[in-house]
């Protein structure tokens, strides 16, 4: 989970969510993920399962920006998103392996 990017901002390179090498903006904070630490994992499906869903939603907020800690949760961050988002844009994904 990715908070604090500037309104301003129109893209991302490939790779931003990388933790080892991260291309986010300054003010960006990555949080923590349910691996338990800042960065992208990737979609892991259990082999031979059905395909699973990845929802990807970018929210446009009613403040600059979110004075949480960077190892805040990905619940602490969902609460203080939906309190302030005037809309989301949604992508959903579906991967299996």
């Amino acid at each position: 989970m990715v908070f604090n990017l500037p309104a301003d901002l129109r893209d991302l390179p490939e790779g931003a969510g990388d933790g080892a090498a991260p291309h986010l903006p300054a003010s960006a904070i990555q949080s923590r993920t349910d691996f338990g630490a800042p960065g992208y994992g990737g979609a892991c499906p259990p082999e031979g399962s059905a395909p699973h869903r990845y929802e990807i939603k970018l929210s446009a907020l009613d403040v600059e920006k979110l004075d949480l800690a960077p190892d805040a949760s990905g619940a602490m961050v969902g609460f203080f998103l939906n309190a302030h988002k005037v809309a989301v844009a949604d992508l959903t994904a579906t991967y299996g392996r």
